[in-house]
């Protein structure tokens, strides 16, 4: 009977999918407000169209190079089967159709929100979550969809049994990996290229206002919202979202086979998945405030849609995980998952909010310049990943514990009893990203907010409505960051899961026995490499912000020098040049570290073999997690320290403080923007590209 329940997965899909359509529905309603308000959007949704038309573009080339590759390597029987270069393709596409769908609405929704806040504040929250919906669940719908899909075909046209459905579904995960890489490099280049280029000129330079109509820039830094934070984080949100069930169902294989339930242990993270799907479907009902509310208010109303979802799926999942596995063991480990989730999100907001000490006192820090500023804030940034690491290894343990795993290493059953605590792991994983779809949603309405105050500032609504846009996006940036934190830590988690399933992958193609023992030569020379790429990775998409954003900043400084009449008003800048410039950059600075994570394990492998693929993983994933905390969280609270300035702290709007906060922000823009989150996606993919290749892996190494 459980092997024929694998159809709950498309009755989860349709159930998101559908909510999702009616989300979007109720936002189109609403009105786009003046004549003013519609061109700006319409110049915004244009920009968005054109930039993802040519991405999608440039990645199609490379996914169609990688999909010949990949056929010729089944060709050569060193990929387990043919399915998997089409498995490739299809991750790809629904990976970058999640966050085509996700830009759609939010374009759509800008002028709406800051239309609908010019009626009052809860109609504009009201705007921008519904949007902020359509994209969290339209992800865990197409992801629901996918694995479904290939489950079933699988299972009824191909024949397979449950063990090899896992160990072929855990490769799956690489096209979505691939996409979302090059959709967060790319578009976070891009926006951070543009608020960059705006912020130094326009406010620094020029003493004009953020979002000011004169900006030359201020249109690109509006598209730039939408394809980096919008479009760019729904396509790495599916990927962590299918790879956590994925990993689980190659794990879950493995640990239960002797047990005669290898189809429950894979039941299970789809179920909790749909759970969690209904769950923030009745949370998101209660994200609601009221007129005149603080910075804590509106913390406290999305904080009671999340936290409700997150209780309702735990209370929930408990009958249903006994059901399906017959213990408690694995519910304790889905408990896990949830509380650090909810765990890494609090203390998330704690650093990054300016509700807080620790980004009032970074703004404190402007009274003494820029450079203190920035010092405070890396400072910050490091200080922040403590809670989260301290979190991320107590679910680890608990999780690994609860499932059956034992940290006493040579004990009787040891191997069973090990892979059972590593399914722990995985289900953990599913069970913090349960509820993702509401948490997507908080995440993307921050874009929206963005977009909806340089709307008002632009068609000039007045004061007050720029003031409730002010404090939707400021909850924004916290909520953004939250999210951030929370796909960093089931990275994390996710990725364990992935790297057990390469080793296990390997070991039953090698013929010896792997040494992953720190005192072999190959292992540490692979745990050196990947702590290097994490960096080189960081350091080459930063780079990419910096030359795009330094092309922004001759571009505008040219239009405010030779257009005369822009400074009065009485000229229109060139928007457009602005958009072409962050185009063209974006484009061509994300190759290069996207290849990178595709090629690096692969050669490695090539040249060491595969245990030193073990070591590479190791590095770069416990490298790049404490690294994407430390920008994503150091990033925003240079951007919260700076409008709790504009609030009217430290001398306000226009004063010394609010320069060099304005400095700290630019610092902190590629940090919290690109390299970090993109981080987490990099830990991945370098598992996943491990895991198909080690067919080749195994064939062919120099030592």
């Amino acid at each position: 009977m459980i092997e024929n329940l694998f159809w709950l997965g498309l009755v989860g899909a349709i159930i998101a999918l559908i909510f999702a359509v009616a989300q979007a529905r109720k936002v189109l309603k609403f009105s786009e407000g003046t004549e003013l308000m519609q061109k700006l959007a319409a110049s915004i949704r244009k920009g968005a169209n054109a930039y993802l038309k040519r991405q999608y573009t440039t990645v199609a080339k490379i996914f169609i190079i990688v999909f010949v590759i990949l056929l010729l390597l089944a060709w050569r029987n060193m990929l387990d089967n043919w399915f998997i270069p089409f498995a490739f393709l299809t991750g790809g596409i629904y990976s970058g159709l999640a966050g085509f769908v996700g830009m759609k609405i939010a374009t759509s929704a800008n002028a709406r929100t800051a239309n609908a806040a010019h009626e009052s504040l809860n109609r504009g929250l009201n705007v921008a979550f519904s949007s902020g919906a359509v994209m969290g669940f339209t992800v865990v719908g197409l992801g629901l969809l996918d694995v479904s899909i290939w489950f079933h075909v699988l299972k009824y046209i191909a024949h397979f049994e449950a063990a090899k459905i896992a160990q072929t579904m855990v490769m799956f995960g690489m096209g979505a990996s691939f996409m979302a890489l090059f959709g967060r490099v790319g578009g976070g280049i891009f926006t951070k290229a543009a608020d960059v280029g705006a912020d130094l000129v326009g406010k620094v330079e020029a003493g004009i206002p953020e979002d000011d109509p004169r900006n030359p820039a201020t249109i690109a830094d509006n598209v730039g919202d939408n394809v980096g934070d919008v479009a760019g984080m729904g396509a790495d949100l599916y990927e962590s979202y299918v790879g956590s069930i994925l990993a689980t169902f190659a794990l879950g294989a493995a640990a239960y086979a002797s047990d005669n339930l290898t189809w429950n242990a894979m039941l299970l993270p789809l179920v909790i998945a749909v759970v969690g799907v209904i769950c923030s479907v009745l949370g998101s009902f209660l994200v609601r405030t009221k007129e005149n509310a603080t910075q804590k208010s509106l913390l406290a109303t999305l904080r009671k849609g999340t936290y409700t979802a997150a209780i309702l799926a735990a209370i929930a999942a408990a009958p249903i995980t006994y059901f399906i596995m017959g213990s408690w063991g694995p519910y304790i480990a889905i408990l896990a998952g949830l509380v650090a989730g909810c765990a890494i999100g609090y203390f998330t907001e704690y650093y990054t909010s300016d509700t807080y000490k620790p980004t009032q006192k970074l703004a404190d820090s402007t009274e003494t310049g820029a450079a203190t500023t920035i010092i405070g804030g890396i400072s910050l940034g490091m200080l922040s990943t403590a809670a989260p690491i301290i979190i991320i290894g107590i679910a680890i343990i608990v999780s690994f514990l609860a499932a059956g795993g034992s940290l006493t290493t040579g004990g009787e059953n040891y191997d069973l009893l090990f892979s059972k605590g590593l399914y722990g792991i995985g289900i953990a994983a599913v069970g913090m990203l349960s509820t993702l779809g509401i948490t997507l949603a908080t995440d993307a309405y921050g874009p929206v907010a963005d977009n909806a105050g340089g709307i008002a500032e632009m068609s000039g609504l007045g004061e007050e409505v720029r003031n409730r846009t002010d404090a939707l996006d400021s909850l924004g940036n916290t909520t953004a960051a939250t999210g951030k934190g929370f796909a960093i830590g089931s990275a994390a988690l996710t990725a364990l899961a992935l790297l057990v399933s390469y080793v296990d992958v390997v070991k039953g193609k090698l013929d010896h026995a792997m040494d992953l023992s720190l005192t072999n030569p190959a292992v540490l020379v692979g745990l050196f490499v990947g702590a290097m790429l994490t960096f080189i990775f960081a350091a080459l998409t930063m780079s990419g912000v910096q030359r795009a954003a330094q092309s922004i900043v001759v571009e505008v400084r040219r239009q405010f020098r030779e257009i005369s009449g822009i400074m009065e008003g009485k000229a229109d800048p060139d928007y457009a040049s602005c958009v072409d410039l962050c185009t063209k950059g974006a484009l061509h600075e994300m190759v290069l570290p996207s290849l990178l994570a595709i090629v690096v394990p692969v050669v490695v492998g090539l040249i060491l073999g595969a245990e030193a693929v073990v070591g590479l993983l190791g590095g770069v994933t416990v490298t790049g997690f404490v690294v994407a905390v430390f920008m994503s969280n150091a990033g925003g609270a240079w951007d919260n320290a700076k409008k709790y300035i504009e609030a009217g702290h430290h001398g306000g709007k226009g004063s010394d403080c609010h320069k060099a906060a304005v400095i700290g922000d630019t610092v902190g823009d590629p940090f919290k923007d690109t390299s970090g989150p993109s981080l987490n996606i990099l830990i991945k993919l370098c598992s996943t590209v491990s895991i198909v290749f080690s067919g080749l892996i195994t064939t062919i190494h120099l030592f």
